[in-house]
């Protein structure tokens, strides 16, 4: 955990009390000195001895391990500072050229837009990023990157429904589901950005009219989390549900024969939705060379296999296999829509699922 001295922390109150944020950051330069880290990192750390400093969202238990497989490899230090998104970015926000942070390090494309929307990231320039994540999952200036991908899909019991019935998240508004159907809540950062890129590919009124769909087909009030959904539909509650796939493959793990399976939505038209976790260089970070280097090499091979394995989520890296676990769910085709509209259309998804009455 990072731990501030007191005398460093009172200079950045006083810091706080004076400082306004203006000008624009210059991107942060591409490093080109060769090295033996992950496949493609071409970043050197011989001149960085200053420890990395990371605020995030995920749990230790997520980072933790990564950050210490960084350290061994390059011997250089990661210190971080973890809470939920809104206050840290707020935090980051607050503290401006003063902040400790040299990486933000979220989940959901949304997070990161708004960061970077609020002028708190760099531009980074490095074609080690370029070259091991695909256009879509990261912003196209190089504020930010996805790391790993989550995808938010259909789930479905499994005695009780034919996954011929199943084709799309529009179709899950028709008639068929009525009474049978289970959501998590609007407030939900995750639907939000689901509707959010609904409204990218298929405009205001039609995904509008989908939305009012699924609230008609609800089978229950809303759930406050994607398990809950998912045991709801294993208890015979409802049978179709929306949740994030590695909700499903916890419970998977612990039991094969869970009742609820996994239908990968939209494979006839515009490919599932995705969103990710993902990482950018803070504008006034003290070490932007130490932080675009660990950005770097988390997108190589071995960092993308652990965070597959860690939590069941997609390696952003296409060319890095999916754990076991996430293997078994098979093949799919990603909507190909820049995750940036999750945060660019957040406020227009929020209003639209209140017009629709999704609580």
């Amino acid at each position: 955990m990072l731990n501030m001295p007191k005398h460093i922390l009172l200079i950045t109150l006083s810091c706080l009390a004076l400082w306004a944020c203006t000008g624009e950051r210059s991107p942060v330069d591409a490093v080109d000195t060769p090295s033996e880290l992950g496949a493609g990192v071409a970043t050197s750390n011989a001149e960085i001895t200053e420890p990395v400093i990371v605020y995030s969202s995920r749990q230790e238990y997520l980072i933790k391990p990564l950050f210490d497989r960084f350290t061994e490899e390059t011997g250089i230090e990661v210190q971080y500072q973890t809470g939920e998104e809104g206050p840290l970015i707020a935090r980051l926000q607050a503290e401006g050229e003063a902040t400790f942070a040299d990486v933000l390090y979220t989940v959901d494309a949304g997070n990161l837009w708004s960061a970077a929307n609020r002028g708190l990231l760099a531009s980074v320039e490095s074609s080690v990023l370029k070259q091991n994540i695909p256009a879509h999952l990261r912003e196209p200036k190089g504020q930010w990157f996805g790391l790993s991908v989550r995808a938010r899909t259909i789930v479905y019991a499994k005695d009780r429904v034919n996954p011929d019935e199943l084709s799309t998240y529009a179709a899950l508004a028709d008639p068929q589901w009525r009474g049978r159907l289970c959501l998590r809540t609007s407030k939900e950062v995750y639907n939000i950005s689901l509707v959010a890129t609904m409204i990218e590919r298929l405009g205001e009124e039609r995904t509008q009219a989908i939305v009012e769909g699924w609230v008609e087909n609800l089978a229950a009030p809303v759930f406050s989390s994607d398990t809950l959904v998912i045991e709801a539909i294993a208890a015979g509650q409802c049978d179709v549900g929306l949740v994030n796939s590695y909700y499903l493959g916890r419970k998977q793990v612990d039991d094969p024969d869970y009742p609820v399976a996994l239908f990968w939505a939209n494979q006839e038209s515009s490919g599932t939705h995705v969103n990710i976790s993902g990482a950018g260089v803070t504008r006034y970070a003290k070490n932007p060379r130490g932080a675009q280097l660990l950005i770097e090499w988390l997108s190589t091979e071995e960092p993308q296999m652990m965070f597959s394995e860690m939590n069941l989520e997609f390696p952003a890296n296409p060319a890095v296999s999916p754990a076991e676990q996430v293997a078994t769910w098979g093949a799919f085709t990603q909507d190909n829509i820049n995750v940036e509209a999750a945060g660019r259309l957040q406020a227009m998804a929020v209003m639209l699922m209140d017009r629709a009455d999704y609580r």
